[in-house]
């Protein structure tokens, strides 16, 4: 469907800004009109990785007058590989500045503001409402819910994208002329059911694709051309080279958009996610080891059997010695029970804690009263024992 301009157009534009905008100018579609509207426009863009680099990068090189960037974490050698908009020289640095900086160079005439928190129940409404339109980036599910629950209450459009591997979605959400993101997804996954990109990886160019996917319907509803992905969901498959559209309709019975909403403000998104299951909390009480205290049985040569459940890509990348490689999706199938020592102390690790600590539940519930796992994971284990190991 087409939908008005979501901003009014900007009083001119400088004769800089007409040479460097020409090849919008020129387009039919856009022209004049269009580029003060995007000059008009405030766009907030939440996260400054994966998805949020190429798209900051290219809603700056468009012209978005103002563009805010929600980010609190620092730049590591990890992100290089895909968040574009950071380099070698700012390992370490705040992404929210890296990403400022970056901004700055390829447009002087974007306005940036950074915002360096965490963005929580206590500080989005007061951020968003400050911004005609917001594009999400994020990548984990408390998040997501917690983007799309302000954005309705306050009656905002959000251009949401996702990515893992080599699949990628992309949609446009707004309650007043379509769906939200809980019509599409009206629960959260079962902790741990869906890998994160920190887990399972992500194809670094997939940011790319799905962040103009973004790009491209941030500046069609910020001018009011074309007919953006509100209703529609966009899947791209990389491997296949394939893009195909899936109908999203409102939910009459939405928790949040529907006429008669069960949500009327900001819940607690961490619990709605179940970030770490109740059961695997419950398991983990009193059965957490340190990675000192791992190493100290190993190198006693204590009557252990230790398990890695992460996948064997990661396993791959870096290990502790000794570990013995079963995947956490052979706990949840049940297969790997039968793997399980009678006469050992079964230990178990993850990357950082919580994929252990769910099949950690899964064997108490089974019998093992003894198992226990690392809390912290291999990257605690390698900061701590092996520095020497790379991390991921």
């Amino acid at each position: 469907m087409s939908l008005p301009p979501l901003v009014e157009p900007a009083a001119e534009l400088t004769v800089d800004e007409v040479r460097r905008y020409s090849r919008h100018l020129i387009i039919p579609d856009v022209g004049m009109d269009g580029q003060k509207r995007l000059k008009n426009a405030k766009v907030l863009c939440v996260g400054a990785g994966g998805l949020g680099s190429p798209a900051l990068m290219y809603l700056a090189a468009a012209g978005v007058g103002t563009l805010g960037i929600v980010e609190f974490d620092t730049v590591d050698e990890s992100n290089l590989q895909r968040q574009i908009i950071h380099g070698q020289s700012d390992i370490g640095r705040s992404k929210a500045e890296s990403a400022r900086d970056s901004v700055k160079e390829i447009n002087p005439y974007v306005e940036v503001i950074l915002h360096e928190d965490r963005l929580d129940n206590s500080n989005v409404m007061e951020i968003f409402a400050g911004y005609d339109l917001i594009v999400d980036g994020t990548d984990n599910f408390a998040t997501r819910y917690l983007v799309n629950d302000a954005a309705v209450l306050l009656g905002k459009p959000y251009v949401w994208g996702s990515i893992y591997r080599f699949d990628g979605q992309a949609s446009v959400f707004w309650a007043e002329h379509g769906p939200c993101y809980r019509c599409l997804y009206p629960e959260a996954p079962p902790p741990g059911m869906v890998p994160s990109c920190a887990e399972g990886g992500v194809l670094g160019v997939l940011c790319a694709s799905i962040g103009s996917i973004q790009v491209t319907e941030a500046i069609k509803l910020l001018a009011g051309v074309g007919e953006p992905l509100v209703g529609r969901l966009m899947i791209y498959d990389a491997l296949e080279m394939n893009y195909r559209q899936v109908k999203v309709r409102k939910d009459p019975n939405c928790a949040l958009c529907s006429d008669h909403p069960t949500v009327t403000e900001l819940i607690d998104y961490e619990a709605f996610c179940g970030v770490v299951s109740e059961e695997a909390q419950a398991a983990a009480q009193g059965a957490t080891i340190t990675s000192k205290q791992l190493k100290a049985w190993l190198d006693e040569d204590e009557d252990i059997f230790l398990i890695d459940v992460r996948e064997p890509n990661e396993y791959e990348i870096v290990s502790i010695p000794g570990a013995t490689l079963i995947p956490k999706n052979e706990f949840l199938m049940g297969t790997a029970l039968e793997k399980m020592p009678q006469d050992k102390k079964i230990v178990l690790h993850c990357k950082t804690g919580v994929r252990s600590a769910e099949v950690l539940a899964v064997l108490k519930s089974a019998g093992f009263a003894d198992a226990v796992h690392l809390g912290g994971g291999v990257i605690g284990w390698v900061n701590q024992i092996e520095p020497h190991k790379p991390v991921y």
